[in-house]
């Protein structure tokens, strides 16, 4: 898709929201997994028509979040409040959901058209979150593990947003572990290996550092967690805008 075809994308998608809301009160955005992301659905005006939180799920079918948000729009038109560390069977055949507000350094990451609905202002937003397969939240003991990653919690972790482990190999360089000089650019590898450089180094100047060392150093490397299998991100500086691209188109 070219930049202008996407720009006419972008007004179709942004005229549709306006006229469901002016309609029926709220939109939701649907957006599918990927290899490396989970997917995820939100509502649209429940803020601006309700004064109610706007509410986001992750990780299950596009299909079932449509329907699970739309549950939760249908309540708030009738007058309920939903209520956080709440326990609401009616979401589900079988399990509980409960809601948990969302950090507001994690708006930006996952409300795009909503910011953009809402003249980047921020907002109230809750977060619809289900169980495993034995009723199990993911704070609980011994929530199923192939769970974890395609329901990530906005209430927290703004410090480190990355789906891996802490303790997870990346690659970087000298340059940036002993020169202190800036990651300026941000490689997902297909196969999954993140590479954190800074633009000057040769092949010997590579070095394996834990993924939590390059974040703790510089916390807006979190603005690439979402890169996918594939994608790079490049810089001019810290705190600049990042550029992103397909590596295969490299």
């Amino acid at each position: 898709m070219t930049k202008e075809e996407h720009k006419q994308h972008d007004k179709e998608t942004e005229k549709s929201i306006k006229e469901i809301v002016e309609k029926h009160g709220w939109y939701i955005a649907l957006f599918q997994s990927t290899a490396y992301l989970p997917s995820f659905a939100y509502t649209i005006g429940l803020w601006e028509t309700f004064g109610h939180p706007e509410i986001i799920s992750l990780g299950l079918k596009t299909e079932t979040l449509g329907a699970i948000l739309n549950i939760a729009g249908d309540k708030v038109k009738s007058g309920d409040i939903i209520q956080t560390s709440h326990d609401y069977d009616d979401f589900f055949k079988k399990g509980r959901t409960q809601f948990i507000s969302v950090h507001g350094e994690n708006l930006k990451d996952y409300f795009g058209y909503g910011l953009w609905y809402n003249d980047h202002e921020t907002f109230p937003a809750l977060q619809l979150v289900w169980t495993d397969r034995s009723d199990r939240f993911p704070w609980d003991a011994d929530f199923e593990e192939e769970f974890v990653y395609k329901q990530p919690l906005l209430d927290r972790n703004v410090d480190f947003k990355f789906r891996e482990a802490k303790n997870l190999a990346t690659f970087t360089t000298r340059q940036w572990l002993e020169l202190r000089k800036p990651i300026l650019r941000v490689v997902h590898d297909i196969d999954g290996d993140w590479q954190f450089l800074t633009g000057d180094q040769m092949p010997e100047d590579i070095k394996i550092v834990a993924l939590e060392q390059l974040i703790l150093r510089d916390r807006t490397l979190n603005e690439v967690f979402s890169l996918d299998y594939g994608e790079a991100a490049e810089r001019k500086s810290i705190g600049a805008q990042w550029t992103r691209s397909k590596i295969e188109e490299e």
